[in-house]
């Protein structure tokens, strides 16, 4: 071989490496191609999660789980609603609250792709439609009487003259209709609803996730949430069917809002009370 194949010092010999304006060309063109791909990413995500520029935000008033607002202040928050107003603040586009009289309809909206987010119990019944994100925190599921109510536990309640409220097409109403042999189902269209039939004395009980009978017990002096539980309600993020792709993105998400503190804080700030923490 000549000294030029062998040294590559040759006349006719081409440099291995590259000059240090080809090396730097090399290295725009590779961030350029990165910055590409993280933005079609993310256009991606936004297309999936919010594909009518806004992110739509279900919600139902009365629950911290969903939305309450402050009687004093007038300001509104909830486990729903300011965790849509984060996702939507990470997507760079508006949270659009659009507000329902119960997570049935929540669901049904989105099931009619009306919707895009909300945070609910997530059942395998509901997992047929809609997917979930991993659970953010579980809640614990209870009773609430009012003032002056005999019943101080749970298992007094199983006789026949004993109505047990529960939101129509929520979880308590497949399950205790179940659980109960004696006592009295009834189905309710709304916690505001419920409210006003136990003060009729149409209800004896309410049976509900903690954080709703909490909240409802704060508008029903002497209202009392009974010891212990029947049962836990797992929290998730809901988005359509279809939308998988973005689960990913959606899981990151709230696994930040378990380990930066946010999701303590919008807890505190809702009100939100009988919650058990998940691990992120």
């Amino acid at each position: 071989m000549g000294a030029g194949a062998q040294g590559g010092k040759g006349p006719g010999a081409v440099s291995a490496q590259p000059s240090g304006k080809r090396l730097s060309l090399l290295l725009a063109c590779l961030i350029v191609g990165a910055l590409g791909v993280l933005y079609a990413h993310a256009g991606g995500e936004k297309e999936l999660l919010a594909p009518t520029g806004n992110l739509r935000v279900g919600v139902y008033p009365g629950s911290p789980t969903s939305m309450v607002t402050d009687a004093g202040t007038g300001q509104t928050h909830g486990l729903t609603y300011d965790l849509g107003r984060e996702l939507a603040a990470r997507l760079n586009l508006p949270a659009q609250y659009v507000t329902f009289q119960r997570i049935a309809d929540v669901l049904d909206a989105m099931k009619e792709g009306h919707i895009d987010f909300t945070v609910t119990n997530a059942t395998p019944v509901r997992a047929n439609d809609v997917s979930f994100s991993q659970t953010l925190l579980s809640v614990e599921l209870g009773y609430l009487v009012p003032a002056n109510s005999s019943i101080n536990r749970a298992d007094e309640m199983d006789r026949p003259e004993i109505r047990i409220g529960v939101t129509k097409g929520g979880t308590s109403e497949r399950t205790l209709s179940a659980k109960f042999r004696n006592a009295q189902i009834v189905s309710a269209e709304s916690v505001k609803l419920a409210i006003e039939m136990l003060r009729r004395g149409e209800l004896d009980a309410y049976a509900t996730n903690k954080a709703i009978l909490f909240e409802m017990s704060e508008s029903m002096p002497g209202a009392r949430v009974l010891d212990g539980n029947w049962g836990m309600e797992h929290m998730a993020i809901a988005i359509p069917r279809g939308r998988e792709q973005a689960l990913q993105f959606v899981g990151s998400f709230a696994q930040e809002m378990q380990t930066s503190g946010r999701l303590a804080q919008i807890q505190q700030t809702a009100g939100l009370r009988g919650a058990v923490k998940a691990d992120p």
